[in-house]
């Protein structure tokens, strides 16, 4: 709409960058004289939008963005091929305007949030205790946790203090919604009974996954932030991009959930640790991302604000995750040693059979470890072995003892069974 005493400046300017337009006068008898339609590409919303603020247009006037189909002009494709080659971003980014709109629509309202965060919550703890992988990820899909974490980065780099607000505040909310509703709910399935009595969550796949978190998770919760937050500015659908951003957050929220109702503590500090990591790692992806892509305030004044700003939080979030990352490289640096330690110990076992003056052969080989946090101590290993009818393996146990034991670098308790195998011929 055009302010009283600026339609020759509006027009002026559209007519300098080879815009069509047609104008509509206003008669209602309020500040603006004329209402201004003209189509533009993607790319060039944004520029024209602040040429046209140069030219008088301030925030205060009502300013209107649609998508449109298609425009038949030459005029419009010649403006596509300059704008084309005039930007440095992505020809299909979207105005600044267009994304803080779009991130205020991702978040829903507080009573569907809630709704769908416990209800996805609940889905997500019931397929991971009945070990479903489909039902986990049916429980993504229903999350609504990409608008939070968008609304708060896209706040930030366009100094937006409530839509930051709204986000951060959401995204605590989400968590500890759903890390209660999954406490509550696996609660109520051991004390009724709904679940096999002395389930190990601990031997459930689904369950074990989130227990023991690496450095990989890192890039899991980076690419989900980095996918976000371009589908927002490219106007592209956010739904897909949505379960990813799930797939980092609500299982492990789950699975701290099911840790607390069976009293794992290991399990809540591991998957706890895991969902803290993937939060912040959207969000911090979702912040350098958009600033990175050219994002700003409208005044250059309000832009140092945000830039301070943003300094700020990314140096807040690079803190607590390199704080969170020497758990997960602890644990990384555990399931390394875990792995070789049982390699060495297969090995030394392998080596003791082959002496045995009968045929002894390994069937199967456990180590148990113990411990809340890593380095975990390995305690016990159980050897399986097979032998033929009438094979005495008195003080092989002790001699296997003697093999390991300097393999794993301390006392360790060594249990050997044996099958008895009939070969024919």
């Amino acid at each position: 709409m055009i302010p009283a005493g600026k339609r020759a400046a509006i027009l002026d300017a559209l007519d300098e960058e080879g815009i069509d337009y047609v104008v509509t006068d206003e008669t209602s008898g309020r500040k603006y004289t004329g209402v201004v339609s003209f189509p533009l590409p993607t790319a060039a919303v944004e520029p024209v939008l602040d040429r046209l603020r140069e030219a008088g247009i301030d925030e205060e006037t009502y300013t209107v963005i649609v998508d449109a189909e298609t425009v038949i002009s030459r005029r419009f494709e010649q403006l596509e091929e300059r704008y084309a080659e005039e930007s440095d971003h992505s020809e299909d980014r979207i105005a600044k305007e267009e994304l803080q709109t779009k991130a205020t629509g991702l978040v829903s309202g507080i009573r569907t949030y809630v709704l769908m965060t416990v209800i996805s919550a609940v889905i997500a703890t019931a397929g991971l205790l009945l070990d479903s992988p489909a039902t986990v990820v049916g429980s993504m899909v229903i999350a609504p946790l990409i608008g939070p974490a968008m609304s708060a980065a896209v706040g930030t780099v366009v100094d937006d203090d409530e839509l930051f607000g709204r986000g951060v505040r959401l995204q605590i909310l989400g968590v500890v919604l759903a890390v209660g509703s999954a406490a509550v709910f696996a609660a109520g399935l051991r004390t009724l009974n709904l679940v096999p009595p002395g389930l190990d969550p601990l031997a459930l796949a689904e369950v074990s996954e989130r227990l023991a978190p690496n450095v990989l998770v890192l890039a899991v919760a980076l690419g989900a932030g980095i996918a976000g937050v371009l589908s927002l500015m490219t106007g592209v659908s956010s739904a897909l991009v949505g379960v990813m951003i799930a797939v980092a957050l609500i299982p492990p929220a789950a699975a701290v959930g099911i840790g607390i109702a069976f009293g794992i503590p290991r399990l809540a500090l591991g998957a706890g640790v895991l969902v803290l990591v993937n939060v912040l790692s959207i969000n911090l992806a979702a912040l350098v991302v958009l600033w990175y892509e050219g994002y700003r305030p409208d005044s250059w004044f309000r832009e140092a604000e945000a830039k301070s700003a943003l300094l700020k939080r990314v140096t807040a979030l690079l803190a607590a995750i390199a704080i969170l990352s020497v758990f997960l490289g602890g644990v990384t640096y555990d399931t390394y040693v875990a792995t070789t330690t049982e390699q060495d110990v297969r090995e030394a076992v392998e080596s003791e059979l082959a002496l045995a003056e009968a045929q002894l052969d390994l069937i199967d080989l456990e180590v148990h470890r113990t411990g809340s946090i890593p380095p975990l101590r390995t305690e016990r290993v159980v050897i399986t072995v097979g032998s033929e009818p009438g094979t005495t393996v008195a003080g092989l146990a002790a001699r296997l003892d003697d093999r390991i034991e300097p393999v794993v670098d301390g006392q360790v308790a060594v249990e050997v069974r044996v099958l008895t195998v009939d070969r024919s011929g």
